[in-house]
């Protein structure tokens, strides 16, 4: 019994390991995934939006950073393009 309790241990300490190692990959280092964990992650929530539904409507600036517009005003009229980023 104990052989195999030593055997699952090593293994869910491989695993998490290599979950660990995947993670700071994709998130660019332990720093990155440390943030990610702490902060995002518990902002997550089940929604009701499914693929196809319209766009919920928010109040967002514009290129001058002064004049706003809201998302529901621009929707069918042409494309609308929201870059969320920051390129500094």
């Amino acid at each position: 019994m104990r052989r195999v309790l030593k055997w699952t241990g090593i293994a869910l300490l491989a695993i998490f390991a290599i979950a660990f190692g995947v993670g700071c990959y994709f998130m660019g280092g332990p720093k990155d995934l440390y943030g990610f964990l702490r902060y995002a992650r518990p902002q997550w929530h089940d929604t009701k939006l499914h693929i196809g539904d319209a766009a919920p409507d928010a109040t967002l600036y514009s290129l001058d950073g002064h004049s706003t517009f809201r998302i529901r005003d621009h929707i069918g009229s042409r494309p609308l393009i929201l870059i969320f980023g920051s390129y500094t």
